[in-house]
């Protein structure tokens, strides 16, 4: 083939070209261009997978300490101070800044101990009549620091150990002392004067203070008396005043080895011998009554209740570990139930000692194993062999920062205890839990509370389920309203009215959902609760007008409908939406009052629908909107940019267009209808401004559209600023926002797994 252009003719054109040397350099500072264009864009994507794992590592790392189990690290052995031949210690004890321990001994001897040293710094006898013995020991709560000792002529003397504090030279020095609330003397519990061999008694502080003991005489009697102190404001004198009554005795011819008495002063618990549980209502003294007797099966060895004497821990001969507290039945009556147990020890346990603050407790078994266990999160920390002889007495500081044990040969350890978050575990966290006072297993959040016994309860079912719910609700409302307003929009509507309608909507997004949770909960959701009637009626009625006014449309004379350009037919629908509208909501009260006495909300109570001021109906109207314009605006441009020739070649086939739409260009655009829709549900999830202002956010488990919920970013954003750093509430939202993150993860996994499978299927169009 010749040349159509000849050398010669070239010529001029080639001296326009650049040399080679030129080219050359060009494509060098291109292919550098290209390199660098490559390697930023590599980097970037490798920076936001980078971020992302290092956020997933940080919210782990916070994470992890709750699921740590506890550690005990001896650090002391020595055997215990200025014990004498023959004395028995009932109780051991260690103060709050776990310098000096105590321990009581059975002849009514009271000694403080430094715990490093094995010094006394402190020793006491109570006042025990001559003629008189002790022949029984009680203690109260732990955290209360009451102990009393039944004497031989049926009295009790009682004292409470406490410390003065001083700072000589800038140095702490702790001084113990004994308080004698009910006075020095020995009080009489029973009046025949008959030994009391076993003994229970609790102290509550609420107004006056007030002692409630039980005892077991020798000749088989249950005795009690509640004895109040009173002090005279002018000499300071304590007067005693006593209300005495005597229980039922306990079924068959069984021996008492301990009494267990409540804070309340009204449950009373007898344990026997072989292995029975006997409790009795002394709301009134003079008249209680034996409500239950429970056989657990076997010698139970070891008692005590938890902070709040509330829960028993029960330790058998076997070496079994269970929770028990009273339960309220549907007739308002109270029974003792098993609630939980324990990791089991391989030995009796021999002695139990709950923390002060928290529902955790130590025991000791008859093979030297120390165990730390949990009740809510029933929980087994650690079992751990500290000596070869038995464990005879436990003891933790009120920080569970420290730790004693005492041994059968006398020898007491101290411990560095670390068991920071024992009130967490899997179980706790997503299944049913049995809280004190409630009647069944449930799920709760409940992170706070005025009481001191209070037991932190972190379910996340109630906060995931809350975001689910807001996210389904809002996703009901955005998704039909944005994918098909999408649709019409790209394929239907005229260019110059969706040139006005979609920025509009896309302005939309950057409303701050501050401002709409604002509106949602100081407008729309009063006026949803004084219109009910009105929101049904919209929410059913307003698509039924569109269909109807569309179908009427076709009936409309041609000289009228051609003066509608093509496209713009959706603003006849304007005037019919406003006038429906407001015919709705002037119409609401005379519905209420034809239909529903008045007042629907009150109609909802009435058949046992539960309707909230603030509930997931608001959450889905508010976040719905905002929701909107994300579905909206990524729906639209994938509808757009299907490609003209198909849907041209549908028409040209004889389709119509509703036929194309639904043939060609939503399967065309699905991947990223199906993108928008994904992006819009990781929206709502995330969502923490509307969820936080208009739900009310209480933690309830349930889909009830008319209540609300509480949901995951909102939780944390409410209840991160009042924890403490570092501590179980602190690191629990952590978890939560980890849910939170791995959740979206998974969505937005799902959601591109799916997308790139739908655009592999319709590629070939």
């Amino acid at each position: 083939m010749t040349d159509l252009i000849s050398p010669k003719e070239r010529e001029p054109f080639e001296s326009l070209l650049p040399d080679e040397a030129t080219r050359a350099k060009r494509r060098s500072r291109r292919k550098l261009r290209d390199g660098i264009s490559r390697w930023g864009i590599t980097t970037a994507g490798f920076g936001v997978v980078f971020s992302l794992a290092l956020i997933f590592i940080y919210l782990f790392y916070e994470v992890m300490p709750i699921f740590k189990g506890a550690s005990l690290e001896e650090q002391v052995r020595l055997p215990l101070p200025a014990l004498e031949e023959g004395q028995q210690v009932e109780r051991l004890w260690l103060e709050r800044y776990q310098e000096l321990g105590l321990y009581y001994t059975d002849d009514a001897k009271v000694r403080f101990f430094e715990v490093d040293t094995g010094t006394v710094r402190n020793e006491f006898t109570l006042n025990v009549p001559d003629g008189a013995e002790v022949t029984s020991f009680a203690n109260g709560e732990d955290i209360g620091r009451f102990v009393a000792y039944g004497l031989s002529d049926g009295s009790v003397v009682s004292t409470r150990h406490a410390y003065d504090l001083s700072f000589p030279n800038d140095v702490r020095y702790i001084q113990p002392k004994l308080e004698f609330p009910f006075g020095t003397d020995p009080v009489v519990v029973d009046q025949q004067g008959r030994a009391l061999t076993a003994l229970g008694m609790q102290v509550t502080t609420r107004g006056a203070p007030t002692m409630g003991v039980v005892g077991f005489t020798e000749d088989r009697r249950l005795v009690m008396g509640v004895l109040t102190a009173r002090a005279n404001l002018m000499t300071g004198e304590t007067t005693i005043q006593a209300n005495r009554g005597t229980l039922p005795a306990i079924p068959g011819n069984a021996s008492v080895t301990k009494i267990m008495l409540d804070k309340t002063l009204r449950n009373v618990f007898v344990i026997d011998d072989r292995g029975r549980i006997h409790y009795y209502d002394t709301t009134t003294p003079a008249n209680a009554r034996l409500i239950q007797t429970i056989d657990v099966g076997e010698p139970i060895t070891a008692i005590d209740f938890l902070v709040g004497s509330v829960s028993m821990i029960i330790g058998t001969e076997s070496g079994s570990l269970s929770q028990w507290f009273l339960v309220r039945d549907a007739n308002n009556e109270y029974t003792l139930q098993r609630v939980r147990d324990f990791k089991a020890h391989r030995a009796a346990i021999t002695s139990i000692a709950p923390e002060y603050t928290r529902k955790g407790f130590l025991v000791g078994d008859a093979s030297g194993v120390v165990g730390i266990h949990y009740g809510t999160s029933a929980r087994t920390l650690l079992q751990k062999r500290v000596n070869d002889a038995p464990v005879i007495g436990v003891a933790v500081s009120q920080i569970n920062e420290r730790a004693l044990t005492l041994t059968a040969d006398n020898q007491v350890i101290a411990y560095e205890l670390w068991n920071r978050h024992p009130q967490i575990s899997m179980r706790a966290l997503w299944n049913k839990v049995w809280y004190e006072g409630r009647s069944d297993p449930e799920y709760i959040w409940q992170s706070s509370s005025a009481s001191d016994e209070f037991e932190s309860k972190f379910s996340l079912i109630p906060l995931s389920l809350g975001t689910l719910k807001a996210a389904f609700f809002a996703m009901m409302f955005a998704m039909p309203l944005g994918l098909l307003g999408a649709v019409y929009t790209a394929y239907f509507m005229t260019p110059k009215l969706r040139g006005k309608v979609k920025p509009v909507i896309e302005i939309m997004e950057a409303l701050p959902t501050v401002i709409l949770g604002f509106l949602a909960g100081l407008w729309l959701a009063p006026f949803m609760e004084n219109h009910l009637p009105a929101v049904f009626s919209i929410l059913i009625g307003m698509p039924l007008l569109m269909i109807g006014v569309a179908a009427l449309w076709r009936f409309v004379p041609k000289v009228l409908s051609g003066r509608i350009p093509p496209g713009w037919e959706a603003v006849i629908l304007i005037p019919f939406i406003l006038f429906f509208g407001w015919l709705c909501v002037t119409m609401s009260p005379i519905v209420e009052i034809a239909f529903f006495d008045g007042s629907m909300r009150q109609w909802f109570t009435n058949v046992g629908i539960t309707y909230d001021q603030r509930n997931a109906m608001v959450v889905g109207v508010a976040m719905g909107f905002a929701v909107i314009p994300t579905i909206y605006s990524i729906a639209e441009d994938a509808v757009f940019n299907v490609p003209k020739h198909l849907t041209q070649g549908s028409l040209a086939l004889g389709a119509t267009s509703w036929q194309t739409v639904m043939g060609v260009v939503i399967p065309t655009a699905s991947p990223g209808i199906f993108s928008a829709i994904m992006i819009g549900f990781g929206r709502a999830i995330g969502e923490t401004m509307i969820v936080l202002m208009a739900t009310g956010n209480s933690p309830i488990v349930n889909f009830n559209i008319f209540e609300g919920m509480r949901t995951l970013s909102a939780n944390i954003a409410v209840e991160l600023p009042e924890t403490a750093v570092g501590g179980t509430h602190f690191r629990i939202l952590f978890l939560a926002a980890l849910v939170l993150f791995i959740v979206t993860f998974i969505f937005n996994t799902i959601a591109e797994v799916v997308r790139q499978r739908l655009r592999r299927r319709y590629s070939s169009l």
